[in-house]
């Protein structure tokens, strides 16, 4: 029976990074050790649980039955490991260290370039490591102790997670001028039947919000996603007689040169944004703190457009 003196935090660190990058090649660069340092290390491992971890060739590396279960139990061991780092730094200043904070696509380019500067300013021992990903990916990221925190939308599959909920999102209409759905103040929702809209791609959450709103009103989605918001407003501005929707937020970087025609929509769908961690990790008070801050700095309401 192995105990804990034969088995190291860094041999687990090594296990997990070749079960994500199926190489050891990759795993030993990312983790910054020689490729025959980090093969020996897994190798001793396996040898003290008495199990294969990985099947090996040439050609691809790919886990075990066994090594499902021990990556999975390794990728705990860590992240707990981690929060006791974490814990460690908070008993001394909570705002101190680095914080590892994931953001969707459809609230990055839009918020960070205002919220950034004033964290930084608010907590100048902090060092913000941010990562841009769709919003399932983000979760992992939590899940797994990768991220401490996320800014995403609630109205998203999250799991178990604390939160603090940031600002409301109202979504707009987007139109070429002229177009016949944008020639009201506002445009009612029952407009949209028999619409064309352009969405996003799968993966994001906007997309399901969105192709949900659509389904619900009788609007047809166009046999085109697109893979951001920048997209779907250049395409929307090439004048081929689509519309889309878009978040409020993005608005003003998205139409800066008054190109688009912006409607608010009524009754007014949103979607909730929020600051999300998994239960328990232990600088929530923080992150509490941090809320504040990013609601005080976030970009306030703008008008969305004047009548064309």
């Amino acid at each position: 029976m192995p105990s804990l003196n034969d088995i190291s935090l860094r041999q687990l660190e090594y296990v997990v990074a070749v079960a994500d990058l199926l190489g050891f090649r990759k795993a030993a660069e990312h983790c910054h050790v020689s490729q025959p340092a980090l093969s020996a290390q897994i190798q001793q491992l396996e040898e003290v649980l008495g199990v294969k971890l990985f099947e090996r060739d040439k050609r691809r590396v790919m886990l075990t039955a066994a090594g499902e279960e021990l990556v999975a139990r390794a990728r705990r061991v860590l992240t707990e490991t981690g929060d006791i780092l974490s814990a460690a730094s908070r008993l001394s200043d909570p705002f101190a260290g680095i914080l590892q904070l994931g953001v969707i696509p459809t609230v990055a380019p839009y918020v960070l370039p205002e919220v950034v500067p004033a964290v930084m300013k608010k907590y100048p021992h902090l060092k913000l490591r941010l990562r841009e990903e769709k919003t399932e990916l983000l979760v992992r990221g939590l899940e797994e102790g990768r991220l401490d925190a996320a800014l995403v939308a609630l109205d998203a599959e999250l799991g178990d997670v604390e939160q603090a909920v940031i600002a409301e999102d109202p979504f707009v209409v987007a139109a070429p001028p002229g177009h016949p759905v944008v020639k009201k103040a506002q445009v009612p929702l029952r407009d949209l039947d028999e619409e064309n809209v352009l969405l996003l791609e799968d993966g994001h959450c906007f997309r399901s919000q969105a192709l949900a709103l659509c389904r619900r009103v009788g609007a047809h989605e166009v046999d085109f996603r697109a893979t951001s918001l920048t997209t779907l407003a250049q395409m929307v501005m090439s004048g081929e007689g689509s519309i889309t929707l878009l978040p409020a937020l993005a608005v003003p970087l998205e139409n800066r040169l008054g190109q688009l025609a912006i409607r608010p929509l009524t009754p007014a769908p949103s979607r909730t944004l929020a600051l999300v961690w998994r239960p328990g990790y232990p600088r929530a008070d923080a992150l509490q703190a941090l809320a504040d801050t990013l609601r005080a700095a976030w970009p306030k309401s703008r008008e969305l457009a004047k009548r064309s």
